[in-house]
């Protein structure tokens, strides 16, 4: 066994909870814990004890990382002193899982005597320390020991079901009377330097030795202190090669029909004809230590001998330098610069496929974009090179290893099956995997001898002290218990099987093949060894692993360790060749990976949330506060549920789902503030929220008021949740149940064609932001965004889960570069000027509840869309209705057409009509309805009857009526003879019209372009050349052949693209040539950039108001009262129109992917520079290097802005650059960019929205601890109105008056204001002017500050313990310099650390006055400097005092 697996195998460890594994954040934080001694009455006189010391995550109930065990110690007894067993031992370790749930547990150990003579392991005792508070920061460093308090028993406790956290509220568990731990538990920063040595959760001793660090010197308490990291060799890899047997044909034919045949297993099909091709073969390569990889590995694409041979490629070796197989080369050479001359370092080298699915099983693949989701990677090989310390250059060749084994790359490895043909060809030959073949040459030979001697210098200086820690450590176990210290690895995750296979249960020690590097020239002797003792091929076999008998090799009763074991194999006795991993194994998406517009837009989501996990203790208060259960289709209450792993998203599962319709719930719960969130303002009582979910419009909620849990209105530093409650109308609080809950109904019968699955993306990529408002001062608080895809059901009939969202706001100074909001998350590169801090959290509920998809009555199921963007030329006449006819849709597709009057089709003839007949006769224009037409005959029968019972009435009289109606019809038919033939022409011309008249409908979406084509044929039997006239420029014709054929690969069409088909007239209209009868297909697009802000959804979430309970149209059936319709004519010399197209645009609205909002003076011009993510770079990449990423295109939705990016080259990063002219205060300008990858602008990538507010500018120039006063004038509006005066920084800023006063109608009148600034500097603070009554922004103002700083008329340095809970009292003098007495008053720029005796104190003149001080402890290490401003009367500064605060 190589030193490498000797120390990768010594060393694993059990990963951290899957739960935790998601939403991991980029730091880590490292840990110096000091084991001091163990001091108490249960200690035994001369017993021997152990501490061990594990990893624990009390929110899960799980153990990670490694046990760590210290050497044993005798327990000695001096009275009157209790027993006590010294350790003095330093432990290391760093972690990125930064929660309160997070802690180390110590368990205490004795060593017992069996009756046979041996010795077992008993646990008496266990404690806890945790590691971060409350607010996820680490815990206070204290400068003197700790006494850790002891439980009886064993950590196994932990893991009972009734245990509590904290430990304190849990009865179950019984402290351990007079008896403690003494401890220290510190930051450790010097750790930092070699995170890229030491992987998450490892304990170590501070005597183990670490691969790539040198021996420490001096003190070795702190052997860490100052880490000596060994000098790194750069290696050059050249003319790599892989070789698989029996050759790579057959090995890729054999591993594709294997794939194929669990396809269509999974699949449970029969061969369907369809089957699987190679598209890449990569070859991570990297630098492992035995612990980590020490850099991310590199990928090299790797291509088969013949193709590289054919391409000419220099530096390839032929075929006889490998035998008569063929094999994969790499084209170019491979630089590791990380690699350092010690035992345990190595080359990695992982071989991974990249599959996709082909259209037949003839091996002819598809498009890229028909195979793109299809693509799936495999790992297939791996190996692992040792170099020998003082070789020089050499020849190396490694076998390849695979199966289910143990290896860096942490991935299932595909294993030859038995019985194929490559292992009956090659059994009982250690190459039966394949090998790897390289030339390996450094750049310094003899710095790898110097180096290696050094080495074993210090490791045979470092094996000669008796150290218990450095002793050979037992064999590896696998534990019984299911999560406690001693953690099963078969079941530790959850996933059956294949958690086995992943975390470890591979083959025996001895069955593993050593990979060694086998040197042609040097190492043959080696190399003929290696090769003697092949291991037995009857015991490669992937299966279930067989843990019972390790199991039954578990620890003795009471000694808890936690390590994973490499023994334990996965011998099954029968089975099907297959790959090492189940049938049913869901293999992540590898088109993330193959495609970086994927990926890129997946990480941007990703980074976006700011989402924790709630804890129990959370969930409980909450469930307490009486919110509305959420009930799904069967009235029954919805469980609260972890959300699921995004890796295992499946489309075709929600494309499965019988339950088609969701209805999406937002319930916002509570708002808290954190202990230390260093908010500058005072804390809202009312807040409201904003927000845009999908394309519905954007929501602003009611204002809701923050309620402590015991219903008092919310006050105090710090609260952990504040329930929201509605407010009235007249200010007082809601009756109904606390928080506010928000449906939307998303059902496919209102989508349009194929929006489901859009809208299912839409939930797996993407993050709702949502900004939080005070409902008073109507200040931003701070915005937050929660990933959506917990609400993806799954097949499930619902889901719902809980989210705590940190809220967060940026504060820019004055011309920086603004940085979208994932690359503010912590570790990334943050641009100066720019200060993002946490106001809150956001407590909400997210659900997603199923319902059958219910058809809409007279409407057929929504069509699947249609991959034919053609629209073809209208078949005649005959099929065309004219004007004057209704159209009915007949049962067997044919046209029914019913007659109606002219003055029912005619306005301008029902008119005349109308002013002809007498007023006691008046028909009206429009067509009559039956119950109309029943009530005039009745009408008419009473006055024919009337008329006969008139006494004075004759038939003279009646005969007269007769002949007057007669020649009232007759002057009617008159007019409507003249009328026709009036309309005759206009009528025939029409009718025509329609008759060559095609109808295109498009639903078009803010900077998406709609992509059709119009079949045009030419109806005559001579050539002509036809003009194609647009009356709108959103629609237009494509005419550059690159843009036609682009959108056809978009919209997969298959109508063939001609080259060089217009020609442009001087008036810039296209013509196109067509021969007699001839039929071309015109290719137009529909883009629109303009943002009409009446294009948002009908139907908004239910919840918001009274009427928004009831029912209203569904989403995307809205855009009908702004349709618009585009005429489209294609007329040949003459201006004879041949053909005519109408295309109906539907707007539709649009997804916002990510919000600004800037705050700039009024009447000015906003000119911000706005850097994009980067696409994908590497880590240590060179300045200005190519990195691959696309080039950037934007546009925006207002002509006004000038808005533009540009490429500075490649490997640099882009910039989009804004020019936004603002408007009067306080307006609000809202405009959208949208992004594009691609030259033709054919779909954005990303929309972003922008809020520009105006608000009136005032510079101010003052002095830091001295109040400037100034003046504001205030302007009546037409009406009076009772406002207030808002600040963003209350205590820096004061208004007078500071509460609410009448402002008169049209009148002015003077606000005064003071600013006291704390620190130098140009920043921002905003005004807000408010009408308290209706909540509406009167006006605002931006103080533009630029603070200098006072002269320092004395300085003082004292050093104070950081962290200890305990202030510290000092004293200062202050002389009178005048000789009359004055009035003092004290002030401070840090009043979180120093507080004064007294804010004021009067002295005589020349006299001298000792001023109080206590200093506040700090809750780090580090260095404060606090101002101390003496002020006069006036608040004018006197004198200023520097005290510098060491805190250690």
């Amino acid at each position: 066994m190589s030193e490498w697996e000797r120390v990768f195998l010594q060393n694993l460890a059990l990963p951290p909870h899957c739960q935790r594994r998601r939403i991991r954040p980029p730091g880590s934080t490292a840990f110096r814990c000091v084991l001091k001694y163990l001091e108490g009455a249960a200690l035994a006189q001369g017993a021997e004890y152990q501490l061990r010391l594990s990893l624990f995550d009390a929110t899960y109930h799980h153990f990670f990382g490694r046990t760590w065990r210290s050497g044993q110690r005798a327990a000695r007894a001096t009275p009157p002193h209790p027993a006590r067993a010294a350790f003095n031992e330093t432990v290391y370790f760093h972690t990125s899982l930064n929660h309160p749930g997070i802690a180390a547990v110590v368990e205490v150990v004795v060593t017992a005597g069996k009756g046979d003579g041996g010795s077992r392991h008993l646990s008496c005792g266990f404690g806890l320390i945790p590691l971060f508070g409350s607010g996820s920061e680490a815990m206070d460093p204290a400068a003197e020991d700790r006494a850790l308090k002891l439980y009886h028993g064993t950590p196994r406790a932990l893991l009972h079901p009734r245990f509590q956290d904290p430990v304190e509220k849990n009865k179950y568990l019984t402290v351990m009377e007079k008896s403690h731990l003494q401890y220290t538990l510190k930051p450790h920063q010097p750790l930092e330097t070699i995170f890229h040595l030491l992987p998450e959760n490892l304990l170590m001793s501070g005597l183990q030795t670490i691969p790539g660090l040198l021996p420490a010197r001096g003190d070795t308490s702190d052997c860490l202190q100052k880490p000596r990291l060994m000098k790194p060799v750069t290696c050059y890899l050249e003319r790599l090669s892989v070789q698989l047997y029996p050759s790579l044909e057959e090995f890729e034919e054999e591993l594709l029909d294997l794939l194929n045949s669990d396809r269509l297993l999974k699949a449970n099909a029969t061969p369907d004809g369809d089957g699987m091709v190679v598209r890449e073969r990569r070859l991570h390569v990297g630098v492992h230590n035995g612990l980590r990889f020490v850099q991310v590995p590199q990928v090299a694409v790797l291509v088969p001998e013949a193709e590289a041979m054919r391409g000419g490629c220099p530096g390839v070796p032929g075929s006889g330098a490998r035998g008569a197989g063929q094999a994969l080369v790499l084209r170019s050479h491979i630089q590791l610069s990380e690699m350092v001359p010690h035992p345990a370092f190595g080359v990695c080298f992982q071989l991974e496929y990249v599959f996709c699915a082909s259209g037949r099983a003839d091996g002819k693949a598809l498009p890229g974009s028909a195979r793109s989701e299809a693509a799936d990677m495999r790992s297939v090989r791996w190996a692992v090179w040792s170099p020998i310390l003082g070789a020089g250059e050499a020849e190396v060749v490694l076998p390849l290893r695979g199966g289910a084994r143990r290896g860096p790359c942490q991935a299932l490895v595909y294993q030859t099956p038995l019985g194929s043909r490559s292992s009956h060809q090659f059994q009982g030959k250690h190459v039966e995997s394949g090998t790897v073949q390289f030339h390996v040459s450094t750049d310094s030979e003899e710095h790898l001898v110097t180096a290696a001697e050094i080495l074993h210098k210090d490791r045979d200086e470092l094996e000669k002290p008796p150290t218990p820690s450095l002793s050979p450590p037992a064999p590896l176990q696998t534990a019984a218990s299911l999560r406690g210290p001693a953690v099963s690895a078969t079941r530790a995750s959850g996933r059956g099987w294949w958690a086995a296979v992943f975390l470890g249960d591979g083959p025996h020690a001895e069955d593993v093949l050593p990979v060694q590097s086998i040197l042609l020239a040097a190492a043959a002797k080696r190399h003929r060894a290696s090769c003697s003792n092949p291991p037995p091929l009857g015991q490669q076999t992937v299966g279930p692993p067989a843990v019972g008998r390790a199991e039954r090799q578990g620890p003795a009763p009471g000694a808890a360790q936690l390590q994973l074991s490499a023994g334990g194999g996965d011998h099954s006795p029968g089975g099907r060749p297959r790959l090492a991993g189940p049938g049913a194994l869901r293999w992540p998406d590898a088109s993330t990976a193959l495609h970086p517009a994927a990926g890129a837009h997946r990480c941007r989501g990703a980074a976006g949330s700011s989402r924790t996990l709630l804890s129990r203790a959370s969930l409980a208060r909450l469930h307490a506060a009486g919110f509305p259960e959420i009930l799904d289709r069967n009235q029954e209450p919805v469980e609260i549920s972890e959300p699921a792993d995004p890796a295992s998203f499946s489309l075709q599962l929600e494309e499965a789902d019988p339950l088609q319709g969701n209805e999406i719930i937002l319930q916002f719960l509570a708002f808290g503030r954190g202990p230390r969130d260093g908010m500058e303002g005072t804390w809202p009582t009312t807040i409201f929220l904003t927000f845009q979910f999908y394309r519905f419009p954007p929501v602003t909620t009611p204002r809701l008021q923050l309620l402590s849990a015991d219903g008092g209105l919310a006050a105090g530093p710090a609260v952990p949740a504040q329930l929201l409650v509605r407010v009235n109308k007249d200010g007082t609080i809601g009756t109904k149940p606390p928080g506010l809950q928000l449906k939307y109904m998303v059902d496919p019968a209102f989508l349009r064609p194929g929006e489901q699955r859009w809208f299912v993306r839409y939930l797996a990529e993407h993050s709702l932001q949502i900004d939080v408002w005070d409902g008073d001062s109507l200040l931003l608080v701070g915005s937050a965004a929660v990933k959506l895809e917990s609400l993806l059901r799954q097949g499930q009939a619902a889901v719902r889960t809980h989210h705590e969202l940190e809220v967060a706001t940026t504060e820019y100074e004055p011309d920086v570069t603004v940085i979208g909001r994932e690359a503010l998350r912590h570790g990334a590169l943050r641009p100066l000027g720019v200060r993002v801090a946490v106001r809150g959290r956001l407590h909400l509920c997210l659900a997603n509840v199923g319902h059958p998809c219910e058809e809409t009555p007279g409407q057929p199921p929504s069509p699947l869309p249609s991959r034919s963007r053609i629209v073809p030329t209208p078949a005649g006449a005959g099929s065309v209705a004219a004007s004057s006819w209704f159209s009915l849709n007949a049962a067997g597709g044919g046209r029914v057409s019913r007659a109606r009057r002219l003055a029912e089709v005619d306005s301008e003839l029902a008119a005349a009509l109308h002013s002809r007949r007498p007023e006691g006769r008046l028909a009206p224009p429009a067509a009559p309805s039956e119950a109309t037409a029943a009530r005039r005959r009745k009408l008419r029968r009473m006055a024919l009857v009337r008329q006969q019972e008139d006494a004075g009435g004759g038939r003279m009289s009646k005969l007269s009526g007769w002949q007057e109606q007669r020649a009232q019809h007759v002057r009617d038919l008159q007019i409507i003879d003249a009328y026709r033939e009036h309309i005759k022409g206009e009528s025939i011309s029409r009718m025509l019209s329609q008759a060559i008249t095609a109808t295109h409908t498009v639903h078009a979406v803010l900077g998406t372009a709609e992509f059709f084509e119009f079949a045009l044929k030419n109806p005559y039997g001579v050539q002509h050349t036809v003009t194609i006239e647009v009356d709108q420029p959103e629609l237009s014709v494509i005419l550059d052949p690159r843009e036609w054929r682009h959108f056809k690969e978009l919209t997969k069409s298959v109508t063939p693209v001609e080259e060089e088909m217009f020609h442009l007239r001087d008036d810039l209209r296209p013509q196109v040539y067509l021969r007699p009868n001839e039929t071309v297909r015109i290719p137009f697009k529909y883009q629109t950039f303009s943002a009409d802000p009446a294009v948002v959804a009908a139907q908004g979430p239910a919840g918001l108001g009274a009427g928004a309970e009831a029912a209203a149209l569904s989403l995307g059936k809205s855009g009908a009262g702004r349709t618009k319709h585009i005429q489209v004519s294609f007329h040949v010399s003459g201006g004879k129109p041949i053909a005519l197209l109408r295309v109906k645009v539907e707007p539709q609205p649009h997804v916002v992917d990510q919000t600004f909002r800037f705050y700039h003076p009024e009447l000015t011009f906003l000119k911000k520079t706005i850097r994009l993510p980067p696409w994908h770079t590497l880590p240590g990449a060179p300045v200005g290097m190519p990195g691959g990423q696309p080039e950037m295109f934007v546009r925006c939705s207002d002509p006004d802005i000038i808005c533009e990016t540009k490429n500075m080259g490649p490997g640099e990063p882009q910039d989009i650059f804004l020019k936004v002219a603002g408007g009067p205060s306080p307006q609000i300008k809202k405009f959208f960019v949208a992004i594009y990858t691609d030259p033709w602008l054919a779909a954005p990538v990303q929309i972003w929205q922008f809020y520009l507010h105006s608000l009136q500018r005032l510079d101010v120039s003052c002095m830091t601890g001295q109040l400037t006063r100034l003046s504001l004038l205030l302007r009546g509006t037409p009406a009076p109105r009772r406002v207030q005066a808002f600040t963003s920084h209350p205590q820096e800023l004061e208004v007078d008056p500071d509460g609410a006063f009448l402002l008169p109608a049209n009148g002015i009148q003077d606000l005064y204001i003071g600013v006291k600034p704390r620190r130098a500097g140009s920043r921002f603070i905003y005004l807000n002017l408010v009408d308290v009554e209706s909540h509406q922004l009167v006006s605002s103002w931006l103080l533009c500050l630029s603070c200098r700083q006072p002269l320092i008329s004395k300085a003082f340095e004292i050093s104070l313990p950081a962290g200890g809970g305990r202030g510290c009292n000092k004293r200062i003098t202050y002389t009178n310099p005048y000789p009359s007495p004055r009035l003092y008053f004290l002030c401070t720029n840090r009043p979180d650390l120093l507080q004064f005796k007294e804010d004021s104190f009067e002295v005589a003149g020349g006299e001298v006055y000792t001023i109080g001080l206590r200093f506040a402890p700090s809750q780090g290490v580090g260095e404060e400097e606090i101002l101390i401003h003496i002020n006069d009367h006036e608040d004018k500064n006197e004198e200023t005092f520097c005290v510098k605060v060491l805190y250690q």
